[in-house]
């Protein structure tokens, strides 16, 4: 059914793969469907998944990816923050849009950390394909804030972000976690629709103030 070379990558992926990087993968994608539904316990599932993440990408001297994972910690404890009743009367944050100009400082700012910290890890570590792993974190990064806040946009930045994870990620051997992100790419739009949806739902509700 599959030719020599298919057979012997999947044997290399089913090797490759540990327990820990499924029970990894298994919690990160709870934590995207979860918060695809606007669900407070999708941060629970973000800050497990993360804790492994640490180290699994530390073994394999993904050095950005690894200290991308610390800042996961610490964001999903503010989105979980941000996320819950606030102010003891009941108000939450709701799904809002950010304008053109505040997408265009957070662009060139991913842009101007990836060359630098590329530069930095480029020449002075032995980090794994330096520019490409600086821009899969500052972007995460910048996009993970978004989440918290409930950006719509979040999901647009996903797609980028995360197509470029899966070349990151195969090219280190982290087969299933590159399957995730094939998964994620594909989620990620049916998550910026129904987010849509909502948007479109809380604007037309009275005493629904968009949060910015």
């Amino acid at each position: 059914m599959f030719s020599p070379e298919i057979r012997e990558a999947l044997a290399s992926a089913y090797a490759a793969m540990t327990l820990w990087e499924v029970a990894a993968v298994v919690l990160a994608l709870a934590y995207l469907l979860l918060a695809m539904r606007e669900s407070i316990l999708c941060w629970y599932a973000a800050f497990a998944s993360t804790a492994i993440y640490l180290f699994l990408f530390w073994d394999v001297s993904l050095v950005m990816e690894s200290a991308l994972q610390i800042f996961y910690l610490a964001i999903a404890v503010y989105g979980w923050w941000q996320w819950r009743a606030r102010k003891g009367d009941g108000e939450t944050l709701h799904i809002h849009r950010w304008s053109s100009t505040t997408h265009l400082c957070a662009v060139v700012a991913v842009g101007v950390l990836t060359l630098v910290f590329g530069y930095v890890l480029d020449n002075y570590t032995s980090a794994a394909l330096p520019y490409l792993d600086s821009f899969t974190t500052w972007g995460a990064v910048v996009t993970t804030y978004m989440v918290t806040r409930k950006v719509l946009e979040n999901w647009l930045y996903w797609i980028v972000i995360d197509g470029a994870a899966i070349y990151l990620y195969l090219d280190r051997g982290l087969y299933l976690t590159a399957l995730l992100f094939v998964l994620y790419v594909i989620l990620v739009v049916i998550g910026f629709f129904q987010w849509y949806t909502l948007y479109r739902q809380q604007q037309v509700e009275p005493g629904q103030a968009v949060a910015i």
